[in-house]
């Protein structure tokens, strides 16, 4: 069995945090022209944009290694702003047996913030944690975040 884990990230963003759960959640192929040098394209397979159980695919370029991720949408939580994505093909299984990728957006009266949260199971306990795809995650937030602010501009 291989090493469990969880990395966490939080932080601050410029714009309405609704925003960026309604593209992740709803609109995720709109991400590849907010961030076109990362994200690639993202297509339904089975389902719908938005809806649990349905399947996305996910074309993107992580570590300079043009990649695919097959997800499944397992939640879709309208109240709580959260969305949770199950890795079940791609790249990303070529070192985890098992990755999960969760996405909260956080307002209150002060700020607006975003969690990310990548859960996994390595295949081998010396093999990486998915910190750089951590921080693909945060670089493609931050461009959508640009994007919407260039926009209002």
């Amino acid at each position: 069995m291989g090493m469990k884990g969880k990395i966490e990230v939080e932080f601050e963003v410029n714009c309405h945090c609704d925003i960026l759960h309604e593209v992740f959640g709803s609109r995720p192929h709109h991400v590849s022209s907010m961030s076109p040098l990362k994200v690639h394209g993202c297509d339904v397979h089975e389902g719908e944009f938005g809806k649990p159980g349905s399947v996305i695919c996910w074309d993107y370029t992580h570590n300079g290694k043009r990649c695919v991720a097959k997800e499944l949408i397992e939640t879709m939580d309208e109240e709580n702003k959260l969305v949770r994505f199950k890795v079940i093909e791609g790249d990303l299984l070529d070192e985890f047996k098992i990755i999960t990728i969760v996405l909260q957006v956080i307002s209150n009266e002060e700020t607006n913030g975003v969690k990310w949260t990548v859960e996994f199971e390595k295949i081998h306990d010396d093999g990486h944690y998915p910190t750089k795809f951590m921080d693909l995650l945060i670089e493609v937030t931050k461009d959508i975040e640009n994007h919407h602010i260039n926009a209002a501009a």
